[in-house]
């Protein structure tokens, strides 16, 4: 099994217009802020998910935290079982659903995380252990929070073994005796000092993303599929096998339309199912190269500086409200351009924004698949 070191795995941003903390800590190998070949993130997200599921195999949910760690949730809850339900929290508004369970992500720039809640009694009686899945534990507020509200609501999960599963832990060891208090075991792929990276990132001249200003986009969605929806709760033999159909039909559907230097972009808090995609147009040797990474609702500081992980940015609408803005970075040059997002009626100004900085990039061949709506969950 590959070893994962710091110089791996953490890289220092500084945050744009957030008091409650001025730097992030980015990933790599996450595909999220950075691009990355999707077997060199899938590999590292396995990595984690074999020790979780090498310490706590009669797990049967998983729950992942949004937006950045969607996709290692649900690689996770895979290498423990085919068997074990994958959710995920949201900040979507999801009208269809009954009922939630809502918790705050202290120091994120949109603190407020929900849980649907419909099943999730039948699904703590299926398990004795239930991992979280999250991409850094700094403190382990956020986890001890939305164990604390579970547990408010469900007494019986006193009675389970809960464990904080990350790629990175930085918890000290008095927030650890913290979690612990709350009955919540720790496993990580690193762990590191709890050192405080404020000052660190003071003298770093940074500037905000630029905004885009697009004409109305001539790119349609050229394949619409049902992505099976995390957010209420898959089963990961299930969500595995319907995202590796859909990205075989997807590429025997458009074979002639994907060559040479490929990015398959995911949108927000879907980042699993274009990971997938990219991996198999990555397994078919049909591409040069294949790059992974998502849209992100995080203000990160852009700079040029030798060892700064993000290095352009730019503002973009977001694919599932009008309301909203999000961001792209690092984006490069291309010959092919696949977004797949699991938005039914993605946004025409998410569309018009992204179209036109993939072509300001010099690429003219994009194509967009979005979600159905006939969709999958538990």
């Amino acid at each position: 099994m590959t070893t994962y070191t710091e110089k791996d795995l953490l890289k220092l941003a500084k945050r744009i217009n957030n008091p409650k903390r001025n730097y992030l800590l980015v990933d790599p190998l996450q595909a999220k802020h950075m691009s990355v070949s999707p077997s060199a993130a899938l590999n590292m997200m396995k990595a984690l998910g074999r020790k979780a599921a090498e310490l706590y195999p009669e797990t049967r949910l998983v729950i992942g935290f949004a937006e950045t760690a969607t996709a290692v949730g649900a690689v996770t809850a895979g290498c423990i079982s085919d068997d074990c339900v994958y959710i995920h929290t949201t900040r979507e508004e999801m009208s269809e659903v009954g009922g939630w369970i809502e918790f705050l992500e202290e120091h994120s720039h949109a603190a407020e995380q929900k849980l649907a809640s419909e099943k999730l009694k039948e699904l703590f009686a299926s398990t004795e252990t239930i991992v979280l899945v999250d991409d850094e534990l700094s403190t382990g507020k956020t986890t001890v929070n939305i164990v604390e509200n579970l547990m408010e609501v469900y007494p019986e999960l006193e009675d389970k073994k809960i464990v904080a599963a990350s790629i990175i832990n930085r918890v000290s060891d008095e927030n650890t005796a913290v979690m612990k208090a709350s009955g919540i075991e720790n496993v990580s792929l690193l762990k590191l000092e709890n050192l405080d990276y404020t000052k660190a990132v003071e003298d770093i001249e940074a500037v905000g993303a630029e905004r885009v200003s697009a004409p109305e986009s001539d790119v349609k969605p050229c394949a619409a599929y049902p992505v099976p929806d995390a957010r209420l709760g898959v089963k990961m033999g299930d969500y595995n096998e319907k995202l590796a159909e859909i990205s075989e039909d997807f590429i025997n559907s458009n074979r002639l339309n994907i060559y040479g230097k490929v990015l398959v972009m995911g949108t927000e808090e879907a980042m699993y199912p274009s990971l997938v995609l990219a991996e198999h147009i990555e397994a078919s040797g049909i591409a040069e190269e294949v790059k992974c990474h998502s849209t992100t609702r995080s203000p990160i500081g852009i700079s040029q500086g030798e060892d700064y992980p993000v290095k352009s940015g730019h503002i973009v609408h977001s694919f599932y409200s009008d309301d909203r803005t999000t961001f792209i970075y690092n984006l490069e040059k291309y010959d092919t351009a696949i977004i797949f997002t699991d938005a039914k009626s993605p946004k025409q100004g998410a569309v018009n924004d992204l179209t036109e900085l993939i072509r300001r990039n010099g690429c003219d061949n994009i194509l967009l698949i979005k979600g159905d709506n006939d969709v999958q969950h538990i």
